[in-house]
């Protein structure tokens, strides 16, 4: 009899402490409509860049977005991607090409992702035919319907670790 109110007083004590517990957040693959649309968000970032538009690159970022360049460096806000931005594409990387590639979009809440995008920098011989990879990871949040990016950090990847 003993251990039989011993089992029940255990069973009710990990059945209060389950329905105590916090729901743990949903991490799962973006879907449908929403993965079409971090999709595009990606898909603009390249016409931006390959077209070298600094405002185009800039359009699916939020208006305070943070971006941290592959050296380090931080910029704060769409108006300063868009300026930083189009002032390479007129100097630097004017002549280079990039490709970019989402390899996952994962829903942390119906209205957070996080995206990891490859990308591959190609610059025109005239340029002097530099290559690099990098790994790109985007947090986009959903607002009002539209997903936009709020943080992206760019990491660039050492030759042969790709």
């Amino acid at each position: 009899m003993r251990s039989n109110t011993r089992v029940r007083n255990i069973s009710l004590a990990l059945f209060a402490l389950l329905a105590c517990a916090p729901d743990a957040p949903a991490q799962t693959r973006a879907g449908g409509g929403d993965e079409a649309a971090l999709r595009e968000n990606v898909r603009q970032l390249e016409a931006g860049w390959n077209s070298k538009s600094g405002a185009a690159f800039a359009m699916p970022f939020a208006e305070d977005a943070d971006y941290v360049v592959i050296n380090g460096m931080q910029i704060k806000g769409r108006e300063a991607i868009t300026q930083g931005h189009q002032r390479i594409f007129d100097t630097v990387y004017k002549d280079s090409v990039i490709s970019l590639s989402v390899k996952q979009a994962r829903m942390l809440r119906a209205d957070v992702a996080v995206v990891h995008v490859s990308a591959h920098l190609k610059s025109t011989p005239a340029a002097g035919a530099q290559e690099g990879d990098a790994v790109i990871t985007l947090v986009m949040t959903k607002e009002g319907g539209a997903w936009k990016i709020v943080a992206f950090q760019n990491t660039g990847v050492a030759a042969g670790r790709n």
